[in-house]
């Protein structure tokens, strides 16, 4: 055996051996993380990193190019946050490195179906303005931000392969990376519609990555008429960008109406008709049969399952995300939701490898159920809470509170700027306050308790309220919220609610 295998063999051969203590039994794993279901001291927690971490040294000395003692795979806005929290602790200079796709940095996702869409007379976000972490008010980590404070990242590079029994990633490029600790942070893929009905024809554009927007913008410059097929998020912002380049737009979704995993039917006829009064079609509960290309090769129209055709020069498919898991699916898929079965510290059913943001299935400890959110603000507390654990002592549960928010027409000339926020859970009996002119609220009761609340064009004092009501539940009067007056004056009444609940 040369003398580089056997300085690692001998450094497992130390690490196997403590973990089949009794003390690492009961707590503390073979690189210094808590178990699952036995909270760590932090005498012996600080003893074996220390240990952990002479030893990591003495074996990277002689593996400098393949030894990692922490390790986070995407390139998104949990890895980002990540990056930040190990800096925060002091833990990643010459420690950390990013593995990641992508030929850029980390950077805050949302701002690619909203700003970076903005017509290119109307100051469209671009990059280096919105790396991470300037969505939550926090530094701008550019690619010298991470040299800076000593991370490795390795651009364009994703992971192939993971060998758990060895804690080893293979990069697709065939870099061997050995792993102390690693974190997943791979995010979603794009649902496309396969390449058989036209998924993949020029003009074609799926939205996930800065690459995907940059072809959308190409492509824009010279649509005339855009088919957004999907009634979500993606559908609304993107639909509203395209306003503001004047361009003939039709939206096309299955369901009743916009947003239906959010909007009740009579939020959605509101926003559906402020984006009709701004030039833009629906095609409700209307099913895709292909996309037909024209005699350049380019996408042309959309034939529906009815077999009427669409017009289109341009089509942005937005129906779904899909959480990318391969080739992870080994540590453990849920199957009712989807990725990776996390616990409330992110901990998989793997010691040392960790998963956060949209690829993990954790317990949403409010509801008292598994749940998976794909929303930037999971991403940013995810990303924190884990590295928290790994790092430190930490080991209350992530508490989360649902929380979506979106900000459509905001560009230059726009007649109305567009921002709403919603807290908590959609489920139970809605009341609507307000005449969307230039306010509305939606409150849903369950059993007679707050359970969620939307609000759009609030003051920063209302939207400050919302997440106190959501988590709080207060009980509160249903016939009365019926009657307010105004926004205000509903809001002031599940206050009052909130307020007399907290002085019990």
């Amino acid at each position: 055996m040369s003398a580089e295998p056997l300085i690692w063999f001998l450094v497992s051969t130390v690490f196997r051996a403590m973990a089949n203590s009794t003390s690492l039994k009961h707590g503390i794993s073979l690189w210094g993380h808590q178990s699952s279901s036995v909270s760590r001291s932090s005498s012996p927690s600080i003893a074996f990193t220390s240990v952990r971490r002479r030893a990591f040294i003495a074996a990277s000395a002689s593996f400098s190019n393949e030894n990692r003692e922490y390790v986070i795979v995407g390139g998104g806005n949990s890895a980002g946050y990540a990056a930040r929290t190990f800096v925060e602790h002091g833990m990643a200079d010459g420690r950390l490195c990013v593995v990641t796709k992508e030929a850029v940095a980390p950077y805050e996702r949302p701002a690619l179906t909203k700003g970076y869409l903005f017509p290119l007379d109307k100051k469209p976000a671009r990059l280096p303005g919105f790396h991470t972490c300037v969505g939550s008010g926090g530094e701008r980590q550019t690619p010298e931000w991470y040299k800076e404070h000593g991370i490795e990242v390795l651009y364009q590079d994703p992971v192939a392969d993971i060998d758990v029994q060895t804690n080893t990633l293979t990069t697709s490029s065939g870099k061997l990376l050995k792993f102390g600790s690693l974190i997943i942070a791979t995010g979603c893929s794009a649902a496309r519609f396969p390449e058989k009905i036209g998924g993949n024809l020029p003009g074609v554009h799926y939205i996930r990555d800065v690459a995907d927007a940059d072809s959308l913008i190409s492509s824009l410059v010279k649509a005339k008429k855009v088919v957004v097929i999907g009634g979500g998020y993606i559908g609304m912002e993107v639909a509203a960008a395209t306003v503001g380049w004047k361009l003939d737009t039709t939206v096309i979704f299955p369901e009743n109406h916009l947003m239906p995993r959010l909007f009740t039917p009579s939020l959605a006829q509101r926003y559906e008709g402020l984006y009709q009064e701004n030039g833009v079609k629906f095609l409700k509960g209307a099913l895709i049969n292909n996309l037909e290309a024209g005699p350049d090769g380019r996408v042309a129209a959309v034939r529906l399952g009815n077999g009427s055709v669409v017009e289109a020069d341009t089509v942005i498919v937005g129906i779904g995300a899909k959480p990318a898991v391969s080739p992870f699916e080994e540590l453990g898929l849920n199957a009712a939701v989807g990725g990776i079965q996390v616990d409330s510290l992110f901990r998989t059913s793997v010691p040392s490898i960790y998963a956060i943001g949209d690829v993990a299935a954790f317990p949403l400890k409010i509801y008292n159920r598994i749940a998976r959110v794909e929303h930037v603000d999971h991403a940013r507390k995810s990303a924190q809470h884990c590295v928290g654990a790994l790092l430190s002592a930490q080991t209350h549960p992530y508490d989360y509170l649902p929380y979506f928010y979106s900000r459509v027409f905001e560009y230059e000339g726009s007649s109305r700027k567009v921002w709403w926020q919603f807290f908590g859970d959609n489920v139970g009996e809605t009341v609507e306050v307000g005449n969307f002119d230039p306010k509305i609220a939606t409150f849903w009761i369950d059993s007679g308790r707050l359970k969620g609340v939307f609000l759009e064009s609030g003051s920063p004092e209302d939207f400050a309220l919302l997440p106190l009501l959501a988590r709080g539940q207060p009980a509160v009067d249903k016939a009365k919220l019926q009657n307010a007056s105004s926004v205000e004056s509903a809001l002031e009444i599940v206050r009052n609610s909130f307020q007399e609940k907290s002085a019990v």
